[in-house]
């Protein structure tokens, strides 16, 4: 017989750890289908697919040394996946009251006596339904849960799933990280000494040989200029959008602009279509505080920003396996051109950098301590930033589902301590498309942001449109 209780890794443990009252660490979805599907027809694909996951069917007990995943004796899943009824206010549109729907879901605990997961479903909805998801981010983090989400799909496959090893409940990465660590970091101030083979690579990818001493010294020095640089990280600037988030929040997305204008955008300009998106979100926040009445000119914010370090082979296993890098957004650049070159030149600073691994490292540490002393050590970051950002490329052709097309999609990140917007970038189908979360008192009204993005990108396609051609 399988064994019914797996621990929990230490970083899914500080996840399952960081819910406060303003940020509950939840992953929320939703997916657009054309024509409707029926509730029934949903719970039978769940039933055939998700659940072959083990995870979907385990709840969280915590102990004194941390958590374990047991199987739910008393799992339902009607319990899980349920029929949504939306209820528009007076005045309220019913895109209007499906926003603000998912932004109360973000905020409501899910049940903590049965597995951290949910899913609803509005049958009825604009000609089609609209399915909401939602996740505990202890569970997965994004890239494993886009995999598992997309064999969901109609045609879509399952991996090939398997009974957890022993071997597979030690927290990868994580003690590669932590143990080493100090002895790599010292050895690499003297330069000096055998030590300096373990490497961070090396803890990525145990048992890769290195090329010479002189390699594993660059990568010595590299993590303790890394390690500084997160140490010594100056406060983020003060703005409307930086402050003490309360439980409240609001959800916002735009219209998808074309992925292959963004691409010759970048290609024009020499820049990734990354550079080119979030040099529009930039615009776009810088945008909202002017209309606002506050200055952005000289000001930058900083943007927490998850980096995977699993191979994508092993997307589809569940858990936590991503650093976190902090990308200085230029949202007081007005021209457009300057702020993607600016972009671009922070991503290149980014390049190399140990930080991902560090910030892992942290998390995982943070996964060990009691909650007082874990939400001190994770404000810091929060401090540090105004905002998490998630970018996730999707399939570049339309899915199905149940014999419904998929025709739109839409995800919201968690915030950790006192960060108040959460900014999610998300291609599919052939578009690019931009959502918000955000706290209600600071941000109110994130819907004109997500409109102020769709305005940057036309004003970027056209000066870029402008620009000489064939010279040089």
């Amino acid at each position: 017989m399988p064994a019914t209780t797996q621990r929990m890794a230490r970083v899914d443990t500080a996840w399952l750890r960081m819910d406060t009252e303003a940020n509950l660490m939840l992953i929320v979805g939703m997916w657009r289908l054309f024509p409707g599907i029926t509730l029934q027809a949903l719970r039978d694909r769940i039933e055939q697919r998700l659940l072959k996951y083990r995870r979907f069917r385990q709840k969280v007990v915590e102990d004194a040394m941390g958590a374990s995943w047991v199987i739910d004796p008393d799992f339902d899943i009607a319990r899980h996946v349920r029929a949504e009824t939306l209820r528009p206010r007076r005045g309220q549109s019913p895109m209007q009251a499906l926003q603000a729907r998912i932004a109360e879901l973000a905020t409501t605990p899910l049940d903590p006596a049965h597995p951290l997961w949910e899913m609803r479903l509005v049958e009825h909805f604009d000609g089609g339904s609209v399915l909401i998801a939602r996740i505990h981010h202890c569970i997965a983090d994004g890239i494993a849960l886009i995999t598992v989400m997309l064999s969901l799909t109609d045609g879509g496959t399952l991996p090939k799933l398997r009974e957890p090893r022993p071997d597979d409940e030690r927290d990868w990465l994580t003690d590669a990280v932590l143990k080493p660590l100090t002895d790599v970091t010292v050895k690499a101030i003297g330069l000096t000494g055998q030590g300096m083979a373990k490497s961070m690579e090396m803890m990525a990818h145990p048992g890769m040989p290195l090329q010479g001493s002189i390699d594993l010294a660059r990568m010595g020095v590299q993590v303790v200029s890394d390690a500084a640089a997160i140490a010594l990280m100056s406060d983020d600037s003060p703005t409307r959008l930086k402050g003490t988030p309360g439980p409240s929040k609001r959800v916002a997305w735009g219209e998808p602009v074309p992925l292959d204008e963004v691409k010759a955008i970048g290609k024009a300009l020499g820049c990734s279509v990354n550079d080119v998106v979030l040099a529009c979100a930039a615009g776009a926040i810088g945008d909202y505080l002017r209309a606002h009445g506050e200055d952005p000119t000289g000001k930058e914010i900083r943007a927490m920003v998850p980096v995977n370090l699993r191979p994508m082979a092993e997307a589809h296993q569940l858990g936590n396996r991503f650093g976190l890098v902090p990308l200085v957004l230029p949202i007081g650049i007005a021209n457009p051109i300057e702020r993607v070159f600016a972009v671009r030149a922070r991503m290149a600073e980014l390049k190399g950098s140990y930080q991902p691994l560090l910030a892992f490292a942290v998390l995982a540490m943070a996964g060990l301590l009691i909650k007082p002393v874990q939400h001190t050590l994770l404000n810091y970051f929060a401090r540090k930033a105004t905002a998490v950002m998630t970018n996730v490329p999707g399939p570049r052709e339309p899915l199905k589902f149940c014999g419904s097309t998929l025709e739109q999609v839409m995800f919201w990140v968690p915030q950790s301590g006192d960060i108040g917007m959460g900014l999610s970038i998300l291609s599919y189908g052939g578009g690019v498309q931009f959502g918000l979360i955000t706290d209600a008192k600071l941000c109110p009204d994130p819907q004109t942001i997500t409109a102020k993005f769709r305005q940057e990108f036309e004003s970027l396609l056209m000066v870029t449109l402008m620009l000489p051609w064939g010279e040089g």
